[in-house]
C-alpha cells in the first residue's frame, strides 16, 4: 500500500494558538478516513496547507509523485447562464457523453442537466460540484463538511458513490453517521497532536474515552502513592532510625509519573431548561396551505402534534422544510388555511431568520442574561456561554462583530437558558462539534417540552426524534413510522433507482451510440460544445508545457509529466469526438 502523504513534525501557530504541535501522520492510498476534532482544532488548515494554499510554521507534508487530489469547493464555480453539462464539459474537459454518465450517478439528469445551473438548490448545485470531482479522477478526495446543508437523499447518494470509489478521502465531518458509512479509519486532532485510529468514529470516540478514563484512575492510584510517601517522608525524616528510609522513600517520589491526559478538553454539558410538562395538542395544522404569492409550496396540510412529542421535519431540499417552519412560528403568512397553538405555548425559535437579526448593540453576556430565566446565576449563564465556545474575553463581544456561526450559536444558547414550552430548531447541529452536538442530544432528551426540528444529521435526529413529519411532493404528512424505518425506505428508493439505472445502462451498447438522425440544431450545440473543451484542453496542454519547461525540481516534473500524459489522452478522445460531430454536421 502507498503513501500518498506522510505528514512529519507538523507545526502551525495562529498568534498564541497552537494547531499543529509537531505532529505525524500518514495518509495511504485506498483508505477512507474520518478526520475528527473540536471546532477550531485545526483541521480545515491541515486540509489548506494538504493543498498547498498554507504554509506549515515547521515540518513538511511530503505528497506522492503520483498523487491526485480531489477537493470539494465550497464556492460555486459555474459561469453565468451555462448549464449543468456545461459546467461539467468545462470543469473537466471531459466529453458530452462521460459527464452525462457520472451525472447520471447523483440522478442529475434532464431538466437538472440541460437546465441553468445557477437555478438548481445548493443540494443539486453540490451534487454537480461532486459529479465535476469525479470527473477528473483523483486518487484522494479531501472532503470539508461535504454534508453540510445536503438532504437525506444526497447524503445517502453520497455514501454510495465513496462506498463505491477506489481512491482515498480525508473526510472533516461532524456527522457520525456519514463517517460511520463511508470511513473505516480515524484521524483525530487534539492538543496539536494527530492520532490515527484503525477503527470507525464510534470504535474511536469510545478508544479515546475508555483511554482518557484509564489515564485518570491511573493518575489518582499515583496522587495516593505520592500523598502516602509525602506522609511517610514527613514522620521520618527527622528521626536517626528512620532517616535513610526517608531518604530512600525521597528517591521513589522524584520518579512518580503522572499520565498526561489526552483528549481532555473541556466538554460541553447543557441543561434543559426546566418547564412544566403540559398534556393535550401543542399544535394543529387546518386545511393549511403554505408558500409565497404566486406559488404554492404545499398544500391539504391537516396535522396535529401533541405536548411532549420531538418532530423531525424531513424531505429533500427544496420541498418546503423551511418554508413550513417559518409559517408555523407567524413569520411567513400562510396562503389559506389556520395555524394553531395550544394554551400556553410559549415558542422560542432558533432559525437563520432569527439569528441573523440579534440585537448588535448587546454583548454576548448581555444577551444570555437577558435571554436567561429568572434566577439563573451569572456562573450558570457563562458555563453555557462557555460551552458555547464563548470563553474568556468573547462573552465582552458586541453581537454587531460576530460571525453568522458565532451569532447561530449565541442564539441557540439563549434559547437553552431560556423557560420556552416548545423549540423550533432549524438546522440546530451546525456549526457545533460532535462532543457538543451529543451535550445537545442529551438536553433535548431531558427537555419535557416540545421540540419540532430539521437536521441533515441523520445521528442527531435518529437520537433525538420522536416522530416525523415529512414534506414532499407539496404535501406536509405525519409519517407513519420511525426515523429509522424512514431511513431504510428512502435507502430503498435510492437503490431501486440505481438499480434502474444499472439495467438500463447493461442494455446499452459498449459506448452511447448516436442515433441515425438526430436534430441539426442540437448536433450544432454539441459540436460547439466539443469544440471549446478541444479548444480548453489545447490551452491546459500548453501552460503545462511552459512549467514543464522551466521546471527543475525532480519531483515537479515528474507530475507535470504525468499531467501532460492524462491531458494528451484526453484531448486526443475531445479531438476524435469533435471529429465524429463534425461529420454527423456535415452529414
Amino acid at each position: 500500500m502507498a503513501t500518498l502523504i506522510q505528514i512529519t513534525q507538523a507545526t502551525k501557530h495562529y498568534a498564541d494558538q497552537v494547531l499543529l504541535d509537531h505532529a505525524d501522520a500518514t495518509i495511504p492510498d485506498n483508505v477512507k478516513i474520518g478526520f475528527v476534532g473540536r471546532n477550531g482544532a485545526g483541521k480545515s488548515t491541515l486540509l489548506r496547507c494538504i493543498l498547498g494554499e498554507e504554509e506549515l510554521d515547521s515540518g513538511e507534508i511530503i505528497r506522492h509523485p503520483n498523487l491526485r487530489l480531489g477537493y470539494l469547493r465550497q464556492h460555486d464555480p459555474f459561469l453565468p447562464g451555462e448549464t449543468t453539462l456545461e459546467f461539467l464539459m468545462r470543469d473537466s474537459g471531459r466529453p458530452a457523453w462521460r459527464c452525462g454518465e457520472v451525472a447520471g450517478r447523483f440522478e442529475i439528469a434532464g431538466p437538472y442537466l440541460d437546465g441553468p445551473i445557477q437555478q438548481l438548490s445548493g443540494g443539486w448545485q453540490t451534487r454537480a460540484k461532486l459529479a465535476a470531482l469525479l470527473l477528473h479522477e483523483p486518487n484522494l478526495l479531501l472532503l470539508d463538511e461535504p454534508t453540510n446543508f445536503l438532504d437525506l437523499r444526497t447524503q445517502i447518494l453520497l455514501e454510495h458513490f465513496l462506498a463505491g470509489y477506489d481512491g482515498g478521502c480525508l473526510i472533516v465531518s461532524h456527522d457520525r453517521a456519514f463517517l460511520g458509512a463511508t470511513c473505516q479509519h480515524t484521524l483525530g486532532l487534539s492538543r496539536g497532536k494527530l492520532a490515527t485510529f484503525p477503527g470507525k468514529v464510534d470504535a474511536y470516540l469510545q478508544f479515546v474515552q475508555d483511554r482518557r478514563a484509564h489515564d485518570e484512575r491511573s493518575n489518582e492510584a499515583v496522587m495516593a502513592k505520592k500523598r502516602h510517601l509525602e506522609e511517610f517522608i514527613a514522620r521520618n525524616k527527622a528521626r536517626a532510625a528512620t532517616a535513610k528510609l526517608a531518604q530512600s522513600k525521597s528517591k521513589a517520589l522524584e520518579k512518580l509519573e503522572f499520565t498526561e491526559v489526552t483528549g481532555d478538553e473541556p466538554t460541553a454539558r447543557f441543561r434543559a431548561p426546566n418547564i412544566e410538562p403540559r398534556k393535550g395538542i401543542a399544535l394543529r395544522c387546518l386545511e393549511l396551505e403554505i408558500g409565497y404569492p404566486g406559488r404554492s409550496i404545499a398544500k391539504e396540510i391537516r396535522l396535529e402534534l401533541d405536548h411532549g412529542s420531538r418532530a423531525a421535519i424531513v424531505g429533500d431540499n427544496g420541498q418546503g422544510k423551511t418554508t413550513f417552519l417559518r409559517t408555523i412560528v407567524d413569520s411567513l403568512k400562510p396562503i389559506s388555511g389556520e395555524v394553531r397553538w395550544g394554551h400556553g405555548c410559549n415558542v422560542g425559535v432558533y432559525a437563520q431568520h432569527v439569528y441573523t437579526t440579534l440585537p448588535e448593540d448587546l454583548t454576548v453576556f448581555d444577551y444570555l442574561r437577558k435571554s436567561a430565566t429568572l434566577g439563573t446565576k451569572d456562573q450558570e449563564v457563562l458555563d453555557v456561554a462557555g460551552s458555547f465556545l464563548f470563553k474568556g474575553s468573547h462573552v465582552e463581544k458586541k453581537i454587531a462583530v460576530l460571525s453568522g456561526g458565532e451569532r447561530a450559536r449565541l442564539c441557540l444558547a439563549g434559547l437553552l437558558l431560556s423557560k420556552h414550552n416548545v423549540l423550533i430548531l432549524d438546522e440546530p447541529g451546525n456549526h457545533l462539534d460532535v462532543d457538543t452536538v451529543d451535550a445537545l442530544i442529551d438536553a433535548l432528551r431531558d427537555y419535557k417540552g416540545t421540540v419540532i426540528f430539521t437536521s441533515h444529521d441523520r445521528h442527531f435526529t435518529g437520537k433525538v426524534a420522536t416522530c416525523v413529519i415529512e414534506v414532499r411532493d407539496g404535501r406536509v404528512t405525519n409519517y407513519s413510522g420511525k426515523y429509522e424505518a424512514y431511513l431504510l425506505k428512502v435507502n430503498e428508493e435510492i437503490e431501486a433507482g440505481e438499480r434502474e439505472q444499472a439495467t438500463a445502462k447493461a442494455k446499452l451498447p459498449p459506448r452511447v451510440s448516436t442515433p441515425a438522425k438526430r436534430d441539426a440544431a442540437a448536433l450544432r450545440e454539441e459540436l460547439a460544445l466539443a469544440e471549446r473543451a478541444v479548444a480548453e484542453l489545447e490551452e491546459r496542454k500548453r501552460q503545462l508545457d511552459e512549467q514543464y519547461v522551466t521546471a527543475t525540481d525532480p519531483r515537479t516534473l515528474d507530475r507535470l509529466y504525468d499531467d501532460l500524459t492524462a491531458i494528451a489522452a484526453e484531448l486526443g478522445e475531445a479531438e476524435d469526438r469533435w471529429a465524429k460531430l463534425q461529420g454527423e454536421v456535415e452529414a
